[in-house]
């Protein structure tokens, strides 16, 4: 084991260095043995059979894109990383855009009135809106009843369609 990284230290042309897989030992001493010899080293791979040593020289370590690629067992290709990373930075870009933008204004498909028409009908809710009756706990006395039915009254005679708007009572 040392020999090999003796001689992976003299290789100039060499950056990177992929073991075998060994033991949980075997990789131990192995990165205690790469750490006294200045160099970097990590363990890949899934189960306890397959996980392997790869060792780089310090000036040549990995970036993280190239050590997560060797986490999920593939190659590490510098053109793909590069593209991976181009869209990355295009598709936070897009989100910044539309964020920037705002939230979008929400068009319903279709109207609630139609959807629930066969349930409640459609002169059944207007007639609804119509009648009041009074509830006693919530203090709707008569005097206000008899107050709403008068301006009621005054509209429609008037013939307007305003929405019903009570001012005080003066003391």
């Amino acid at each position: 084991m040392e020999k090999e990284v003796s001689d992976f230290i003299q290789e100039n042309s060499q950056t990177k260095k992929k073991f075998q897989p060994m033991s949980k030992i075997e990789r131990s001493i192995l990165h205690d043995v790469v750490e006294l010899a200045g160099l970097t080293s990590f363990s890949f791979g899934e189960d306890e059979e397959s996980r392997y040593v790869m060792i780089f020289k310090k000036e040549f370590a990995p970036c993280d894109e190239e050590l997560e690629s060797y986490r999920c067992g593939e190659e590490w290709d510098p053109v793909k990383a590069e593209e991976k990373r181009r869209l990355k930075e295009l598709a936070q870009r897009e989100a910044e855009e539309d964020e920037r933008k705002g939230p979008s204004s929400v068009n319903p498909n279709s109207d609630y009135k139609d959807k629930y028409s066969h349930l409640i009908g459609k002169i059944a809710a207007k007639d609804a809106a119509h009648t009041l009756q009074a509830n006693k706990a919530y203090g709707c006395g008569k005097n206000l009843l008899c107050r709403m039915e008068r301006k009621r009254q005054d509209m429609r005679r008037r013939g307007t369609s305003q929405r019903l708007r009570l001012r005080p009572l003066s003391a």
